[in-house]
């Protein structure tokens, strides 16, 4: 019995204990808080959020079958012990693309020597430029690279520019 009364008395004392304990740790984790908010810069910069034409346009049914797109094809730069390489794709189909998807292969003579993957986590509408990046392990003596397009709902006709071409409308 004795016991039971002991345990209850110091379950309310430390009940009674923890609210002023942890109001304590609370304005003082606040305070360094605010200071370190005030000083808080973002590592990268957000793009804006995508126009409500665009939305619209990316909402419409996908594309079945051969989508078609224009190619600008970028450098491969070593960045961060990866070979990353940036390309700029528009969709010229007449419907969005879902799901787009490229693997570049890199080549020292004609043994392939690496593989980079990159995607697209949106629709590209129709008209819209968009970049795709990939990221391969860095090799030494790369020659060559090929890219392979695909989509969700199958493959992708890919016409190399110079310069996008403009909109008949």
């Amino acid at each position: 019995m004795k016991l039971v009364v002991l345990t209850s008395a110091a379950l309310i004392c430390t009940l009674a204990l923890a609210p002023a304990v942890s109001a304590a740790q609370a304005t003082k984790a606040a305070g360094t808080q605010g200071a370190a908010k005030k000083d808080a810069v973002a590592a990268t910069a957000t793009p804006p959020p995508p126009s409500p034409e665009l939305v619209r346009a990316r909402m419409r049914p996908p594309v079945k079958g051969t989508a078609y797109i224009e190619l600008i094809k970028g450098q491969a730069k070593v960045v961060g012990g990866e070979l990353r390489n940036v390309h700029k794709v528009k969709n010229t189909s007449g419907s969005p693309i879902v799901g787009l998807r490229v693997d570049e292969y890199f080549y020292i003579g004609q043994k392939e020597a690496a593989v980079g993957t990159g995607r697209m986590r949106t629709a590209i509408a129709p008209g819209e430029i968009a970049e795709i990046v990939t990221a391969a392990e860095p090799k030494t003596g790369l020659t060559a690279s090929q890219l392979k397009f695909t989509h969700a709902n199958g493959d992708v006709k890919v016409t190399a520019v110079k310069k996008f071409s403009e909109d008949k409308k």
